[in-house]
């Protein structure tokens, strides 16, 4: 299971609509690991002041590579997070999570970090078995 879903939220979805910052808290506390990178990455894009923060070190643990993967492969996540923290999210490999805030180039450079050139060169024999 990927999210700890508690019965109440369970039962309201099977009512019908959810309120989705019950579903983003949800996330949160289901995926401590991928929620902390995203949210650190977020702060060091404003911090920064570039629009742009990407993450190149491997998790820890499989479980946190495993948090993250489950974060970025869910539509429904992945959406959530975006919207909550106002920004767009990619992936490469195993952990290269990166984020793009709203500024005018972050389109042209969101498009370029998912390009098939730059996933080629992200490739490495250590990542092989991530």
């Amino acid at each position: 299971m990927s999210l700890d879903v508690s019965p109440a939220l369970l039962e309201k979805a099977e009512r019908g609509e959810v309120d989705e910052r019950e579903f983003v808290d949800c996330v949160r506390t289901s995926l401590p690991y991928a929620w902390d990178l995203i949210s650190s990455l977020v702060a060091q894009m404003e911090v920064d002041g570039t629009g742009f923060a990407d993450n190149q070190v491997p998790p820890p643990s499989e479980q946190d590579r495993g948090q993250l993967l489950r974060a970025m492969a869910s539509d429904a996540i992945r959406g959530a997070l975006q919207r909550h923290f106002g920004v767009r999210l990619a992936f490469q490999n195993c952990h290269r999570v990166a984020v793009f805030g709203p500024e005018p180039d972050a389109v042209e450079r969101h498009a370029r970090f998912t390009s098939v050139r730059a996933q080629l060169l992200n490739q490495s024999p250590l990542l092989r078995d991530c």
